[in-house]
């Protein structure tokens, strides 16, 4: 949509209407400023005033937040706004290079608008299109594969731009097969399928069989998973679904004359049975086991596919009795920190309050990660059984899902589902007629990596500034509103229905050691074959990047790959025959973190990486800890001083020593993992890959001032 860059004529009664509505929610102030902004396009300095009075908060408070989070945005902008996402994955794709042209395409930085009013240019840290990057946003649709060619011709489309045609959610049907539909044809309605011309190809197809008079029914299905070959058509035969893919616009008449339907192995596009796809096949798909068979947006889908057997199994046992199968699972945090649930969930239930809360951290802002916005656009309905199991396991009624504002179309399904939830019995005051009560709620973030620290999350949901609070209290003892509260990632609480339904032993049976069940691993960056690989913890990064990713896409031997995020360590090939595994990855100086893998080829320079690093912990720091807010400041500075030519030998294995200094000052000193595992990506790539930064005259003088093993 376009951003509206004035204030309306009747911005007054707008702003009183928002006020009335939203004003007297607990935490409002975030959930405000996000319908002003998406009224005017931007917050009107006049709204200040009346936000903090029918909030009964002061003006600075206000301001405090507004500027706080990068998404809110104080002074009209263009009248559409790009961004270009800055995150690791797409810079192993090109990201940089992209960055480079759009701003001199535009002939604007960062934060600025062209002479004209038309475009105001920003940068973003990901938008969760990993698989398919590089990737950049214009206003709310997010482009997959994006090359300077491809932007030219985007920013071309802007000077004569056309209605917005993204589908419902809603099955699309042609008249004709109202009394019987032959012929079921799926086609994903997800962030990344969308990105690479999924709507488009349903329109066409729902066009020309409409034209040929062939009776269908056209679903809107959530990915598989299998990124590398979408947009993926599956169509309903007697022997099960068949795939074609990656689907063009341009190839749908032919795929339709070519009887497609019936399953038609001589078409170029033919995949045959989904199942038996070999990157689907050889996966052990259990929190994933509904994504892309069933459709997102209906409850009856979800429930013919054994959805909320978990919740009813969970009705018919004490609360203590849930809380111990989930312990016995050996389910842990899939968010990054792998605490394990049963005994967060258990310190929760001990605790003595009337009042108690389950949180999903839903603000995945890790690059290479996108399951969580998978499990939300392909499978909602999974997390919303799987927090109302959590309400009923420690004595919560209420649950908040803290949503990133860069996930739009999960916003739209989670609502949607909530809704269609609470109409069928599984949410509101009496869960499947018993007199057990559980409510969500949908919060969107606004752009601040940090919130997805638990405590930070916390103090946005509060509608405050996202700053880490020091710990003790735990969130478990004092949590949002000092209540004791449950957070969870999305993963994790997908992942409970199906212990509350299968039994702890059965999910428990997958893993090896202390890493029990599955790890949803997301392959992006430069690899041939991108998409989501759940499988049980024990396998290797070889086994993920050579048999399921297929290796490099680019050609070129690949050289590095950063698993667990931004704040995660840069893996040599040496290291990748390691076992995903918590404690496995630990003993090498690295994190599993959220599961993402990102591939790097050997054009990548780790200098850089590690500097880019640095400066994300800079840009994204909420600034309450000093060797956080000012030890990445200084580092990015140390590391210019170590990459720079010409630099003198021994300054530079001053400058290194300077660094690792620094970088165990984060480590101790800081309040939350932000400042504490920048460490991870920098020495990572200074002990690994020390040609990278101009240093071969220190190797030969003093090589003990880097290759020390990371702490």
């Amino acid at each position: 949509m376009n951003r509206i860059a004035t204030v309306p004529q009747n911005f007054a009664e707008t702003l009183s209407e928002i006020l009335t509505q939203m004003g007297r929610r607990p935490g409002a102030l975030l959930p405000v400023l996000h319908a002003i902004q998406d009224e005017c396009g931007y917050l009107p300095p006049e709204s200040v005033p009346e936000i903090a009075k029918a909030l009964n908060i002061s003006r600075a408070e206000v301001h405090g937040v507004i500027s706080f989070y990068h998404y809110f945005k104080t002074k009209p902008t263009g009248r559409h706004i790009v961004q270009v996402c800055r995150a690791e994955s797409c810079q192993s794709m090109g990201g940089r290079d992209l960055e480079s042209h759009v701003k001199t395409t535009l002939n604007i930085d960062y934060h600025q608008t062209t002479d004209d009013g038309a475009i105001t240019l920003e940068p973003v840290y990901c938008l969760g299109n990993c698989a398919a990057s590089p990737a950049l946003r214009i206003d709310s649709t997010i482009y997959a594969e994006v090359t300077p060619k491809v932007f030219d011709g985007l920013i071309n489309d802007l000077q004569a731009p056309t209605p917005e045609t993204i589908q419902s959610p809603q099955t699309v049907a042609n008249p004709a097969s109202n009394i019987a539909a032959l012929h079921q044809v799926f086609v994903p309605r997800d962030t990344t399928a969308i990105s690479l011309g999924a709507d488009q190809v349903a329109e066409h197809l729902a066009s020309s069989a409409t034209a040929l008079g062939l009776p269908y029914s056209l679903a809107r299905n959530g990915s598989r998973g299998l990124y590398f070959l979408e947009p993926m058509i599956e169509v309903e035969t007697n022997r099960g679904r068949i795939a074609y893919g990656p689907v063009r616009p341009d190839d749908v008449d032919a795929l339709i004359t070519a009887e497609f339907w019936l399953g038609n192995p001589d078409h170029p596009l033919y995949l045959g049975l989904t199942e038996e796809i070999p990157f689907l096949a050889n996966q052990q798909r259990l929190t994933f086991s509904r994504v892309g068979r069933v459709e997102p947006h209906s409850i009856a889908s979800y429930q013919a596919h054994d959805g909320y057997s978990g919740l009813r199994n969970a009705l018919g046992l004490q609360p203590q009795e849930i809380v111990s199968a989930i312990t016995d699972s050996g389910l842990r945090g899939r968010g990054g920190a792998a605490f394990p649930t049963g005994i967060k969930w258990q310190t929760v239930l001990d605790a003595s309050s009337e009042t108690k809360f389950i949180v999903c951290n839903a603000d995945e802002g890790d690059s290479g990660t996108y399951a969580d916005r998978m499990i939300m656009e392909s499978d909602p309905f999974t997390l919303l059984e799987g927090m109302t199991i959590a309400g009923l396991a420690v004595g919560a009624e209420q649950g908040y899902i803290y949503l990133r504002e860069e996930y739009r179309l999960a916003e739209t399904l989670l609502n949607g589902a909530i809704k269609s939830a609470k109409e069928a019995g599984f949410l509101g005051d009496t869960i499947c007629g018993t007199n057990k009560a559980f409510n969500i709620e949908v919060r969107l973030g606004a752009g601040a990596y940090i919130c997805g620290e638990e405590t930070a999350l916390i103090e946005s949901l509060e509608g405050k500034r996202g700053m880490v609070r020091a710990k003790p209290p735990l969130p478990a003892i004092k949590g949002l509103w000092q209540k004791p509260t449950v957070i969870n990632n999305v993963i994790s609480l997908a992942t409970v229905p199906i212990v509350l339904s299968k039994g702890a032993g059965f999910y428990a049976e997958f893993g090896a050691g202390r890493s029990r069940g599955t790890l949803p691993i997301q392959l992006a960056g430069n690899l041939q074959r991108t998409g989501l690989v759940e499988l049980a913890f024990g396998c290797t990064l070889a086994d993920l990047l050579v048999d399921f990713g297929g290796g490099s896409k680019t050609g070129n031997p690949l050289r590095s790959v950063q698993v667990g995020g931004p704040l995660g360590a840069y893996l040599p090939e040496s290291s990748w025959q390691t076992p995903i595994d918590y404690e496995a990855f630990s003993g090498i100086g690295a994190v599993l973190g959220h599961g993402g893998v990102i591939a790097f080829d050997d054009t990548i320079d780790m200098s850089e990486q590690a500097r880019f690093a640095m400066e994300f912990c800079a840009v994204e720091s909420c600034g309450k800890c000093t060797p956080c807010r000012i030890g990445s400041t200084r580092g990015v500075e140390v590391i210019d001083r170590i990459r720079d030519q010409r630099a003198r030998p021994q300054d530079r294995i001053q400058d290194v020593a300077l660094l690792k200094d620094l970088c165990e000052t984060m480590e101790l000193g800081s309040l939350c993992a932000m400042g504490g595992m920048t460490h991870f990506p920098v020495l990572s790539a200074l002990e690994h890959f020390p040609e990278d930064f101009h240093r071969s005259d220190i190797i030969t003088t003093d090589a003990s001032s880097f290759a020390e093993p990371m702490p």
